[in-house]
């Protein structure tokens, strides 16, 4: 599975901004999916996760009422709406998938030598 991520940029607090995942390669509805992000200076962390068919998603507490994950399977593209961004949102960000059948759990407890991941975009929040 290839993970092409895009939308990232340059974003007002308390603006808005939409990350896009396009998918290629393998059965894209067979994957959980989730973001990350590397803050500077920092290690990679959990942002969200979503089930194969959408109905399930998990977020870190840090996200949780601003940012929504969804995706949608006909387009085999996973999306990250970020509402009310603030300036310690910024990182890279980077999508990942799950190896295949593999639960939504597994998402949150991905590190990058599981399953496959994207080549991230950088997201800067100005204050």
């Amino acid at each position: 599975v290839q993970l092409q991520a895009s939308g990232g940029g340059l974003v007002q607090a308390g603006g808005s901004l939409r990350l896009s995942c396009a998918a290629s390669g393998g059965t894209f509805s067979s994957h959980c999916m989730g973001w990350f992000r590397q803050p500077p200076g920092k290690e990679r962390e959990f942002v969200a996760a979503i089930s194969w068919s959408g109905g399930s998603t998990w977020y870190a507490d840090s996200v949780k009422g601003r940012f929504t994950i969804s995706r949608d399977n006909g387009k085999n593209t996973v999306y990250l709406q970020m509402n009310s961004p603030k300036p310690e949102d910024t990182a890279v960000y980077y999508c990942a998938a799950a190896p295949p059948e593999a639960p939504i759990v597994v998402v949150t407890r991905m590190g990058p030598e599981v399953g496959y991941w994207g080549q991230g975009t950088q997201v800067t929040v100005s204050s």
